[in-house]
């Protein structure tokens, strides 16, 4: 506490997440540092999504990781720290952050670590009533068709992009890099990788960063996978390794795979795991209506979504759900460094996340499927060496290769239909997540849009 206050911290939040990821918090006068980190503050569940208590239940309490308290950089005088709910002294059953946790054990007891990088984009927007749907990209400036790292346009930014990175860096992320993306007013945040604990808190932190930041300038930062009908969606790639549980050392690869990836048969397994609850998965990892608008072959500015929508997996490659990036030497002379490189560096990234997830449900589906993939011994079959976009339904057919769910309520329902998700999240998460998600298709598809105005008043 005296360390915080010398920094100037004035006020602490600790906070856990609702079933949706969204941070919840109670704000303590820094006096009280010491007694809200024994679990003084409580919570009422019903007023929540997804905590599954009623008028008539006690109080939460958030018990806060005393590892991971985070002085916010753009309010100095300001704290945050994740923590786990907790029941009459209890963890809670449907505590997002514990079903993560529990995932967590069970690959320790194995003798593994998930470690996880999370590519972070985001669109910058202005709202303008004058726009279709009422948002255009943040600069009217920011109008090219190829808006992909374009240096004019990351000018322009510069000033709020500096803000970003810095206060990233402040909270000790060490940004690796950052761009425009390929659409307007979109751009990407790229930085080091930690355990998956570590960086499912920070992703629900930067969340809020991005929202405040922008909100400096008059903008808002949307976390929605698809606001454009005709731009490139948002993704938040989930870059996975096997690390040792006790050295910390990446033992996802290997350098005589046969398979051409560079991968160890640990993260074959896992790949087999993920490919086998894939669908499940999604309904997790791409949580909303908007997500699956997101999960389509054609429709961007610049052709190709560059959006996975099969279940499959291949190298370098964009085009499947699972891609394996392999680092080649690019210095003469330098192959047996790089060759060292490509061991340690050794990852796979899923595609199929989008930045609405609950980091931590969505981090717990893929170490759950993937240890599910290692205990049982899972193959993923041989990577796919190609454009996936281009095979034709047959050819895909004739591959075995099956494509993700195209509706929240395709996704809802293969997650009901697989045991993983009730094994991740408990019975009562388990079934608060699908009553919900349902609720949320069936709002969207009873109401009616402009579109169908537009296409059938007057037609027949």
């Amino acid at each position: 506490m005296n360390t915080l206050i010398e920094k100037g911290v004035e006020y602490v939040m600790p906070f856990y997440v609702d079933v949706h990821g969204i941070p919840k918090t109670k704000t303590v006068p820094i006096d009280h540092f010491d007694r809200m980190m024994r679990g003084s503050e409580l919570f009422t569940g019903a007023a929540l999504d997804g905590l599954g208590q009623g008028p008539h239940d006690d109080e939460l309490a958030v018990l806060p990781d005393p590892d991971r308290v985070m002085q916010l950089p753009w309010r100095p005088n300001v704290a945050i720290v994740p923590g786990q709910l907790m029941y009459h002294e209890q963890a809670y059953e449907m505590c997002s952050r514990s079903a993560l946790a529990k995932q967590i054990d069970r690959a320790a007891k194995l003798g593994l670590k998930l470690n996880l990088g999370i590519e972070c984009e985001t669109y910058i927007v202005r709202l303008d009533p004058s726009a279709p749907n009422g948002i255009a990209p943040n600069d009217p400036r920011d109008n090219i068709s190829k808006a992909a790292y374009d240096v004019s346009l990351t000018l322009i930014n510069m000033e709020f992009l500096n803000d970003v990175v810095s206060s990233m860096n402040q909270l000790g992320w060490k940004v690796h890099s950052f761009d425009h993306e390929d659409a307007n007013g979109q751009f990407e945040f790229d930085f080091t990788y930690a355990d998956a604990m570590t960086m499912a808190d920070r992703f629900v932190v930067w969340r809020l960063m991005m929202k405040e930041l922008a909100r400096k300038y008059g903008w808002e930062a949307t976390m929605m996978a698809k606001p454009y009908a005709d731009r490139t969606g948002s993704g938040a790639h989930f870059n996975m390794s096997l690390a040792d549980a006790k050295t910390g050392e990446n033992i996802s690869g290997d350098a005589s795979d046969t398979r051409g990836c560079g991968l160890s048969k640990r993260a074959y397994q896992f790949l087999g795991g993920l490919k086998k609850h894939a669908a499940a998965i999604v309904a997790v990892s791409c949580p909303t209506v908007n997500s699956y608008k997101r999960l389509i072959k054609t429709g961007s500015m610049t052709g190709y979504t560059w959006a996975p929508i099969f279940i499959s997996y291949g190298g370098n490659n964009r085009t499947h759900m699972f891609r394996v990036p392999m680092l080649r030497p690019h210095i003469e002379g330098q192959q047996n460094s790089a060759a060292h490189e490509n061991l340690s560096s050794a990852r796979w990234e899923c595609r199929a996340v989008d930045p609405c997830t609950n980091p931590y449900l969505a981090a717990a589906m893929f170490l759950a499927a993937g240890l599910d993939g290692i205990e049982q011994d899972l193959d993923p079959g041989d990577p796919q060496l190609l454009n996936m976009y281009e095979l034709s339904d047959q050819e895909l057919a004739s591959r075995g290769i099956s494509q993700l769910p195209q509706t929240l309520l395709d996704a809802i329902t293969a997650f009901e239909k697989d045991d993983l998700g009730r094994r991740v999240m408990g019975d009562a998460l388990f079934k608060s997540y699908i009553d919900l998600k349902k609720a949320e298709w069936w709002s969207y598809h009873q109401s009616i849009s402009q579109w169908e105005v537009d296409h059938y008043l007057t037609k027949f």
